[in-house]
């Protein structure tokens, strides 16, 4: 089974995630998703797998989310901010053939393994 974990090394929980997965034997594959970037179909894969929806997946903690999620936005301009701000999803996202997790908390994603 392939594991995916979307990840941000300078985040102090998408780090625990990885340490996580390797402490129960799993080498997952690493998207640093801030270098790579977003495309809509892999956003659409995520928020229907880990049954949050776009929204779900905005990362909170962030000025332009909030105003986004208070304006009503459509799923249509969630994922295009998305795309052109990478940070805006929430993180750690792990994605298995059995689904995929946002790691908060962090132990969530062995929900998929």
């Amino acid at each position: 089974m392939t594991v995916t974990l979307f990840h941000n090394p300078k985040c102090s929980t998408s780090r625990k995630a990885l340490e996580l997965l390797q402490e129960k034997g799993v080498q997952p594959v690493v998207v640093e998703y801030l270098k790579t970037g977003w495309d809509a179909a892999t956003l659409d894969r995520l928020a229907r797998e880990t049954g949050v929806g776009l929204s779900g997946l905005l990362r909170r903690r962030e000025a332009k989310a909030g105003e986004l999620l208070e304006s009503g936005a459509s799923d249509d301009v969630i994922r295009a901010a998305m795309i052109a701000e990478p940070v805006l999803v929430e993180r750690p996202i792990v994605q298995t053939d059995k689904g995929a997790r946002i790691g908060r908390p962090v132990e969530a994603v062995l929900e998929v393994l």
